[in-house]
């Protein structure tokens, strides 16, 4: 019998963190740019009502997330490609219809990402992904994540669009791939805080995945490979299943 003075532990409701976690990040996060431009561009409806549409899905994916009591991988990563959509097409629209340009959009973006961090440390004492485990964590976790996806794309459009810093969709990715290398040497080589490099990870590899969707989408005579969105969509889900079903994931550690 448990001894009724401990507390129950709550199973975690996140991946445990792999090579195979980041893969599927990285991927779903491109497939988040495509999948965004291909509402908000291929399809005409504009960044405004793109977004609108992106939200409801992504409140909803949320919602059964919450429902759920345990971790399910393909609803997880469904909630995830959710928030990718949506940050593409709201960043566009803070970045493109609002004017404040991409420099104006990402400190915007940056400050409520570290907002939500410091709100979630303060109100439950951590941000460590192993405690999302409480409809409260949760909420700060999506609401996060959402900021840090939405802040990835205007990321990395400022750095590889000429109207930004302009070093291209293959300088961006350089960028971005080595600093999130660096970050992987302080993992194995340093004791700085993993919660602190996982949640820079998790921000690096959004902009990454926002200059490698541009960079298959946008046409040729701006770098890209101009191929169609809804293809690039397609093979992009078509790997993230793939991964899903070749590889088993389990839920991160156990939470008190």
């Amino acid at each position: 019998m448990r001894d009724p003075t401990v507390p129950a532990l709550r199973a975690s409701k996140v991946p445990e963190v792999t090579l195979v976690f980041w893969l599927c990040k990285i991927i779903a996060t491109t497939l988040g740019e495509t999948g965004g431009d291909s509402l908000s561009m291929s399809a005409g409806l504009g960044y405004l009502a793109s977004t609108g549409i992106f939200a409801a899905v992504f409140a909803v994916f949320v919602g059964l997330q919450m429902r759920a009591r345990a971790f399910h991988p393909w609803l997880y990563w469904a909630t995830i490609i959710a928030t990718t959509t949506v940050g593409t097409t709201l960043a566009d629209f803070a970045d493109r219809s609002l004017g404040i340009g991409y420099a104006g959009g990402t400190t915007l973006l940056l400050a409520l990402l570290l907002s939500s961090l410091v709100a979630w440390h303060r109100t439950l004492g951590t941000v460590a992904i192993e405690s999302v485990s409480t409809p409260a964590a949760e909420v700060f976790y999506w609401v996060t994540i959402m900021f840090s996806q939405t802040l990835g794309t205007a990321l990395g459009d400022w750095t590889a669009d000429d109207e930004g810093l302009g070093l291209g969709y293959g300088g961006a990715a350089l960028i971005f791939g080595g600093l999130l290398a660096a970050v992987a040497i302080a993992f194995y080589r340093t004791r700085l805080s993993r919660t602190a490099l996982f949640w820079a990870a998790f921000v690096l590899t959004r902009p990454l995945g926002a200059v490698v969707g541009d960079f298959l989408d946008k046409p040729v005579a701006k770098g890209g490979l101009n191929l169609d969105r809804y293809a690039a969509s397609g093979l992009l889900l078509a790997a993230l299943v793939v991964l899903l079903l070749a590889f088993r994931q389990r839920a991160a550690s156990r939470a008190h």
